[in-house]
């Protein structure tokens, strides 16, 4: 138990270090190039929409199927 404790504890350790050095990194592109970021920004912004877009035809295919499931004959 012990040792499954400190492997975690070392690849948790080692993953926040892996994003850390990601961000860093980021940041550093972000500063030299300041315009380098509006594509990314677009990439996250029509990935919401497309999210939204699911969960809207999720709700409203829930509603037709309640309703179809409703038809006796």
């Amino acid at each position: 138990m012990r040792d499954t404790l400190t492997y975690a504890r070392s690849l948790a350790s080692a993953v926040g270090r892996r994003v850390a050095a990601t961000f860093a990194d980021a940041r550093a592109r972000a500063k030299a190039e300041p315009d380098a970021g509006y594509t990314t920004e677009t990439v996250v912004v029509t990935a919401l929409v497309v999210i939204g877009a699911i969960a809207a035809l999720g709700a409203l295919m829930a509603k037709v199927m309640d309703k179809v499931n409703g038809i006796s004959f």
